[in-house]
């Protein structure tokens, strides 16, 4: 069967865009591995100091990369089935969510040995609101999209909130992440940070590739030329379903 896509062109820009999205995510992860490395000393469990090193790039990889990278899928993967596309949207959005609870864990686990306290800055407000919010997006797409029992209208009522929410996570993780970022760099070189000493400039310029990271993102997943389009199949098969769970027929009035 011909499948609509073929239809429907890529837009110049598309490929070069989310090709930069791809190397601007991994130059953020790696630079914040650098930083942890070179100036924080490594990543160990062992150590109060080096296990708080794992929640920065935790958080990054999960609720920034790999956050991004499920939202794109859509548009990357314009010809796949929408049933393999949609398995893969939620095992990245799976995996961000765990390597998160890693980089809290981290986190929690550090103020705990230091004798610190917990949930007072703004950073760690956002950062768990980002993440609560991230689970019970990622639960209710389960039950949305995954369960065979939800009504077609259910599903397509739901899906505008899905696709705002997606985006909006991203920004306030991305938001938390420059709050996080800021709060550690006052917190470790405060003394020295006004003379652009090199582990300053190292997290400046992590800051400004998560702002290019975020803007080349959300400026792709807001193209309407650049969503997916459906496959006849898909239509065929989402009209069955119409008719299975609304009890009507696929010409009915909607």
């Amino acid at each position: 069967m011909e499948r609509l896509a073929a239809a429907a062109p890529r837009r110049p820009g598309f490929t070069c865009l989310a090709a930069a999205s791809q190397a601007l995510g991994l130059a953020l992860v790696l630079l914040a591995g650098a930083w942890m490395g070179v100036y924080r000393g490594g990543i160990a469990w062992h150590s109060p100091e080096l296990q708080f090193n794992a929640h920065p790039l935790c958080m990054l990889l999960g609720l920034v990369f790999l956050q991004g990278d499920a939202l794109l899928v859509y548009r990357i993967f314009r010809n796949e089935s929408k049933r393999s596309t949609k398995i893969l949207h939620g095992l990245l959005h799976g995996l961000a969510l765990v390597i998160a609870m890693v980089g809290l864990i981290a986190v929690f686990e550090y103020h705990k040995k230091k004798s610190f306290p917990n949930m007072y800055s703004l950073h760690s407000w956002c950062g768990i609101a980002a993440f609560s919010f991230y689970l019970l997006q990622w639960l209710l797409g389960l039950v949305f999209f995954f369960c065979p029992g939800v009504s077609f209208s259910v599903r397509s009522s739901y899906k505008p909130q899905h696709v705002f929410f997606g985006v909006f996570l991203l920004l306030l993780s991305i938001a938390t992440a420059l709050l996080g970022v800021l709060e550690l760099v006052l917190f470790k070189i405060s003394a020295s940070y006004s003379s652009l000493v090199p582990e300053g400039v190292v997290a400046n310029t992590l800051g400004l590739l998560l702002v290019a990271y975020g803007a080349v993102v959300a400026y792709i997943l807001t193209r309407d030329e650049w969503r997916r389009p459906p496959l006849a199949e898909e239509l065929a098969l989402s009209m069955d379903f119409k008719t299975l769970t609304e009890g009507e027929s696929p010409a009915g009035p909607r």
